[in-house]
């Protein structure tokens, strides 16, 4: 069976167990939502059109997650006037599962909604383990590899000798003291020629 449904200015056809995304309407993840604008109903027989609407018709949906949809861009602009805006609008939106579709003014029952959102909880915590398991297996390899590299760096510094790499880390240091001396005599000097041009 299913239903065409007016909802948010648009029409869409359900079956249960069907995931819809419509305009926001009120509710929590889990609650119950009536839809009470059938404009047709069909199945095995014939097709039952509303006018406008099917009387005493009814579609039982979930509320599965609220949500804004993607960005889209408005941009503006007044050629030769120097004007340009831009602005970006995200819809709320809230995602449905289509639970019951109700005749004879029949109203929904609470029960139809519980048995599905158990099935996907036990779907998550599995794809939950795979993507630990990845996780555990690169910590190891990355522990692995400073390990490998750790006897590299010793080895060469055997075959190199470890008395020469200090002593060109104290050559490095006494540079820059030789340098720094020299530019503060220089400093001195400078006031000293200038004193005596001033008094000729």
């Amino acid at each position: 069976m299913f239903a065409v449904i007016r909802t948010g200015g648009k029409q869409y056809r359900v079956s249960p167990n069907d995931i819809i995304e419509i305009e926001k309407v009120a509710g929590n993840p889990g609650d119950i939502v009536e839809l009470s604008e059938v404009l047709l109903l069909g199945g095995e027989g014939a097709a039952t059109t509303g006018s406008p609407t099917v009387s005493g018709a009814m579609v039982a949906a979930e509320v599965v997650e609220q949500k804004r949809g993607e960005k889209i861009i408005v941009f503006k602009k007044k050629r030769r006037q120097g004007y340009r805006r831009t602005k970006g609008h995200r819809q709320e939106l809230t995602a449905l599962r289509i639970t019951e579709i109700l005749t004879d003014g029949k109203k929904p029952s609470k029960a139809a909604a519980k048995p599905i959102p158990a099935k996907t909880e036990s779907a998550e915590k599995p794809a939950a383990k795979a993507d630990a398991a990845p996780a555990e297996k690169a910590a190891p390899a990355k522990k692995a590899a400073p390990a490998k590299k750790a006897p590299a760096k010793k080895a060469a510094e055997d075959k190199s000798g470890g008395d020469k790499a200090p002593a060109k880390k104290a050559a490095a240091k006494k540079a820059p003291a030789k340098k720094a001396p020299a530019k503060k005599t220089a400093a001195k000097k400078a006031p000293a020629k200038k004193a005596p041009a001033k008094k000729s």
